[in-house]
């Protein structure tokens, strides 16, 4: 029994090499929307509750590094098998990773939840920039360029609020902008280094592990930031949160949030690894207008006209750019 449930286990979050069936297929992209919408509630109840976000990045990325721990130790998974030169490939895309998951998680703390999420939507313009000017150059067609400028200008819709103009929660647009670059600069730098480990079967690196080898360099790189921005005041801002919340329900959503985000990554990872780059950008997408919609509920984040006006012109530029910069071009015919 406890070798099927092994094999099982491997299979529903991280087989790269079987196709998974429809059902599993589902079951990957409702854990991968479930996780990520607790993950954004419990992160933002721990970014109120306490003022040291970075610190609060780094906490939950310590959630899943003792998640790999486990999987390692008791054999539901296979152990990495890196070099050194492997592991010094891997440390510009856990960089990247830790300045992608920072940013998001300051400029959450800093804002609404459904406004950082609206931000984020402008990732394929950073994305296409990143793509022209780092080599090799990856062009996309004219069509996935023309889907830009729906995306910049719903943000920029979604930033004009009625009777006051433009409105803009200048830290956190500054973090998911630094967020989105990053995610980028990750993609872009990761993409053959990645597809390089998975293909050598001796080193254990499927889509699970090199998201766990990414997420310990992540935390890794983390740390100094912590030490630099919030370690004179962390246990002063430490025992405020507890004397306003309780340390129970800090911890609570601290740790949370972190599981939340592990989980969700994994089988985010798990489902783009069954079904490619393309259909997962584009449920990536609509899993925004969920968050959205979600933190605006328990959060009571107010949504003016031009927001939500604004958010859905974005997010269907996001979902046509998916959909373009993919598009196969057609065949000549003489």
């Amino acid at each position: 029994p406890t070798s099927h449930f092994r094999k099982s286990f491997r299979f529903t979050t991280m087989s790269d090499s079987k196709a998974a069936s429809p059902m599993k297929l589902a079951g990957l992209v409702l854990a991968w929307y479930a996780g990520n919408t607790f993950y954004n509630i419990y992160n933002k109840k721990a970014t109120n509750m306490i003022h040291a976000h970075w610190f609060v990045a780094a906490a939950q990325l310590v959630v899943g590094i003792v998640w790999s721990i486990i999987m390692w130790t008791t054999g539901m998974r296979k152990t990495p098998n890196l070099t050194s030169d492997d592991i010094a490939k891997c440390i510009p895309i856990g960089f990247f990773a830790c300045v992608a998951h920072a940013g998001s998680v300051l400029a959450m703390g800093m804002g609404a939840v459904s406004f950082a999420q609206i931000v984020k939507a402008c990732e394929p313009v950073f994305a296409a920039v990143v793509g022209i000017l780092l080599p090799p150059a990856d062009i996309k067609p004219m069509m996935a360029y023309a889907m830009l400028l729906p995306i910049v200008g719903g943000v920029g819709l979604a930033c004009v609020k009625e009777g006051k103009g433009l409105d803009i929660n200048v830290g956190a647009f500054a973090y998911a902008s630094l967020a989105n670059a990053a995610a980028s600069l990750k993609g872009k730098i990761g993409g053959s280094t990645t597809k390089a480990l998975k293909s050598d079967k001796s080193k254990n690196m499927d889509a699970a592990n090199v998201y766990a080898v990414m997420n310990i360099i992540s935390f890794i790189c983390t740390v100094p930031m912590v030490v630099i921005a919030e370690l004179p005041t962390l246990q002063k801002e430490w025992d405020i949160a507890v004397e306003n919340h309780g340390q129970k329900e800090l911890i609570t959503n601290i740790a949370l949030s972190g599981f939340f985000f592990y989980v969700y990554n994994e089988f985010a990872f798990a489902f783009t690894a069954q079904v490619g780059s393309v259909t997962s950008s584009v449920l990536n997408t609509a899993k925004r207008v969920i968050i959205i919609v979600v933190s605006c509920i328990i959060f009571a984040e107010p949504m003016e006209r031009n927001t939500m006006i604004g958010s859905a012109i974005a997010i269907g530029g996001t979902f046509a750019y998916s959909l373009a910069s993919k598009a196969k071009p057609k065949a000549k015919t003489n």
